[in-house]
């Protein structure tokens, strides 16, 4: 008899109501990979692109998406040695390569696995695995930021901005960070060094005037649009601007050649050693994930609700989905 587990399966392109919850097949686990019981997973923008559209050529109807898992390992292939059943785990599903982590049951690739935190519970730990991979790809791989170096994070407050802060702190940067005014003292207390009201003072200007003129060693872009086209203008000369946000159209970067300005977008690649870093980190206590909401299963498209309509609420950090359990827990509007 096929054994069945809970999935929120997207069934056709749209709204978030265009989630259904089904009775799925649990699939069989291969040589080299890991059946894990998802106790644990969050919400992305990713996963709301994906939802309306954006990316329908890579991913086939009906289809089960999620990029976050924080469980515990049920079953292992013939040639893992790595890890064992019971063990606690974390990790980001394979992006566009099969199905994600909204249901009670995922199979992975062991090499895509990295053992959870000790010091975080499931809820945490979900919220970190896409994020923290790509604060870590950003910051160590690409822009290769820097002991005494500063950066400008955008959007200190949102799900990336938070884990950014507190790695950029942790690998000895200055840190300045865009945020609403009522956010300043809680990105502080990620470890800011000084936060600037967008609403209220240009992010150019403000950082021009806390580097004494010489502008900031790096950039990192949570935003787009026009913020990324003026993100150099924030640059010291020989500066870098690092982007996780995908762009529609091509921007005029002109101020970018006049800095000899180096620009990385990141598209986050999954592997354990990143995964490896951050537990590091959280068990030295110097990344601690900020859960803004949590939700259970059933109650996805809430979720994806609350995430894209974030700037209603006093939403801090990540959305998280409860699957193992009820767990209710919404941010009050602003």
């Amino acid at each position: 008899m096929t054994k069945t587990m809970k999935a929120v399966v997207l069934s056709r392109f749209g709204g978030a109501d265009a989630f259904e919850l089904r009775d799925v097949p649990v699939l069989p686990v291969g040589a080299r990979q890991l059946r894990v019981r998802v106790h644990a997973t969050a919400v992305n923008p990713l996963d709301y692109q994906i939802r309306r559209g954006d990316y329908a050529d890579l991913v086939p109807l009906p289809a089960i998406i999620g990029h976050d898992v924080s469980g515990i390992v049920e079953e292992t292939g013939a040639d893992v040695t790595e890890f064992m059943a019971g063990d606690e785990v974390y990790y980001t599903p394979r992006i566009f390569g099969g199905p994600g982590s909204y249901a009670e049951r995922h199979v992975v690739d062991v090499d895509l696995v990295a053992r959870k935190p000790s010091n975080l519970n499931h809820v945490e730990a979900a919220s970190l695995t896409l994020v923290g991979g790509t604060v870590v790809e950003a910051f160590v791989t690409r822009a290769r930021l820097a002991v005494g170096e500063t950066v400008l994070i955008h959007g200190g407050a949102g799900g990336v901005g938070t884990i950014a802060i507190q790695v950029a702190k942790a690998i000895g940067a200055r840190v300045l960070t865009t945020a609403r005014a009522t956010d300043h003292a809680f990105v502080r207390s990620l470890g800011a060094d000084e936060a600037i009201d967008h609403s209220t003072e240009d992010y150019v200007h403000a950082a021009t005037r806390l580097t004494g003129g010489r502008g900031v060693e790096v950039v990192f872009d949570t935003i787009g649009g026009d913020t990324l086209a003026r993100s150099p203008l924030a640059l010291a000369d020989m500066g870098r601007v690092v982007s996780i946000v995908d762009i529609p159209q091509p921007q005029n970067l002109i101020e970018a050649w006049g800095k000899n300005a180096a620009y990385h977008f990141v598209f986050t690649r999954q592997n354990r050693g990143k995964l490896d870093l951050l537990t590091d980190l959280a068990e030295r206590g110097l990344v601690r994930p900020v859960v803004g909401a949590v939700l259970p299963l059933a109650r996805v498209g809430q979720a994806h609700e609350l995430l894209e309509g974030r700037s209603a609420y006093a939403l801090r950090g990540k959305v998280v989905i409860d699957v193992a359990g009820d767990t209710v827990s919404l941010p009050p509007r602003r």
